[in-house]
């Protein structure tokens, strides 16, 4: 049995490169070396980049299986949201999720009173799709306002009173329909009413902020929510950026020079001399770039030399402070630790008020030789949880190597040699003090081993044994 087709010859060629030999044989030759020769040329421009391929996805997304669904599904949304940002001058965007179900429960009604035959459903569609057109049509135009938000105070103490203030200035040429202020305050979000406002009209809210304990509070971007009565548009529009608002820990006033630093107006000699001090040691002769104020010209004159006062340096008394947040090592748990914050915040307040040096490290929290405000803003944005007392120790005296008066906030879980550890890390010389936060335990101050160890139950009882913190 034979087929109806040419058999080719046993030499001719096989594969991709067999010519065809029923072929036309007039010109046939001249064609195959021009199809050849535009097959070789596309090859290498593939091969060397300068011709362009097109790579079609879909073979990709199929091989992807779900994946390629999830990332297909991906596309359809942010398709979708580009859709309403973009068309119609992103006005898609004003329509609620109330609106979208009335505009497809109208198209539907449409599509079934089409149907059915039914004129009720068409006409239940057409007031449908009519009240979505009139409520888009009510929120156009420009509604432009002004938003100004105000915090005062910035920084306040737990309890209290701070306010927050709204003043809303409509800027535009028509009246502003009734609309809502949203306001993030925290970890809540306040919803402020603003009635009818006329052109250039400005109405002014105030709002109470509670401080009930200590951390940062970010207040705002106050956002304006314009749209019809009904809920089926809404156009939202933010202003400026937040607030931050410092709630400081609590602190008492203690009596001046009681925080423990030495009294002694010229401080604590030491063996360096200087050239600017108080503590005059001896007269030297004068040499070049010595300072012409000290010049002592009794003498100068007597031995007919210059001579200069040469000074005993001496160095102030400076307070180091670390905390123990670790809430495992305190009996009331982040309670003992806020009021181990609080006994510091006293503490370091009433150096700088004495015009001392004093620093402090709180974990993640470090301040040395600062203001008031400064030392309370790093106590507040201070966390809680577990520290090396030991490393933080070694911070401060790293920091603040004149320390006189070592300070070790902490709670009665904390073992006595984790304590002989941490205040170890100071001078012999320094006076080192425990302060140990048990509302269990009655206030107590005695000496163990070279320590101070001050029991206290509550702040208040800071002010009856301060006086344990001047070295005896």
């Amino acid at each position: 049995m034979t087929s109806g087709l040419p058999t080719p010859p046993p030499d001719a060629p096989r594969g991709r490169g067999r010519v065809r030999q029923d072929a036309p044989p007039s010109g046939g030759g001249r064609d195959d070396e021009d199809r050849l020769e535009r097959m070789a040329t596309s090859t290498r421009q593939r091969a060397t980049g300068t011709r362009r391929t097109v790579t079609l996805p879909g073979a990709s997304v199929l091989a992807a299986g779900k994946g390629a669904g999830r990332a297909v599904r991906q596309g359809v949304f942010v398709t979708d949201e580009r859709v309403r940002r973009t068309w119609f001058g992103g006005r898609l965007d004003w329509i609620t999720p109330l609106g979208w179900t009335l505009v497809g429960l109208g198209l539907l009604l449409w599509l079934l009173g089409a149907l059915l035959g039914w004129v009720e459903l068409t006409i239940m569609a057409a007031t449908a799709l009519t009240l979505v057109v009139l409520c888009v049509l009510v929120s156009l135009g420009r509604h432009r306002a002004d938003v100004e938000l105000v915090v005062e105070p910035l920084r306040s103490d737990i309890g209290d009173l701070a306010q927050g203030h709204i003043m809303l200035t409509n800027v535009s040429r028509r009246t502003m329909l009734p609309s809502l202020v949203r306001l993030p305050v925290g970890d809540t979000e306040e919803f402020i009413p603003v009635p009818l406002l006329r052109k250039g009209a400005a109405h002014r809210i105030s709002f109470p902020i509670a401080t009930p304990r200590r951390g940062v509070i970010p207040v705002g971007p106050p956002t304006t929510v314009l749209g019809d009565p009904l809920g089926i548009t809404r156009r939202t529009t933010t202003f400026g950026t937040h607030q931050l608002m410092q709630v400081h820990p609590r602190h008492i006033a203690l009596e001046s020079g009681a925080h423990g630093l030495l009294r002694d107006l010229e401080g604590e000699v030491t063996p360096e001399l200087s050239m600017a001090d108080i503590s005059f040691h001896a007269l030297r002769e004068y040499e070049p770039g010595d300072d012409r104020r000290h010049v002592h010209w009794k003498s100068s004159a007597k031995h007919d030399k210059l001579f200069v006062r040469q000074f005993q340096e001496t160095r102030r008394s400076h307070l180091g402070i670390v905390v123990d947040t670790d809430p495992a090592m305190y009996t009331d748990g982040e309670g003992g630790v806020e009021t181990s914050i609080a006994v510091a915040a006293s503490l370091m307040v009433q150096s700088i008020k004495d015009e001392q040096e004093a620093t402090i490290v709180c974990n993640d929290g470090f301040a040395s030789r600062t203001t008031v405000p400064l030392v309370l803003d790093t106590l507040t944005t201070a966390s809680v949880g577990r520290v090396d007392l030991v490393r933080s120790a070694r911070a401060v005296g790293q920091r603040a190597p004149d320390s006189s008066v070592a300070v070790l906030c902490t709670g009665p879980g904390r073992a006595f040699l984790e304590i002989q550890q941490c205040l170890g890390e100071f001078e012999t010389e320094v006076h080192k003090v425990a302060v140990v936060v048990d509302p269990r335990s009655r206030t107590t101050l005695r000496r163990v081993r070279g320590l101070s160890v001050i029991t206290i139950s509550q702040l208040a009882d800071l002010g009856r044994v301060v006086g344990g913190l001047v070295p005896a």
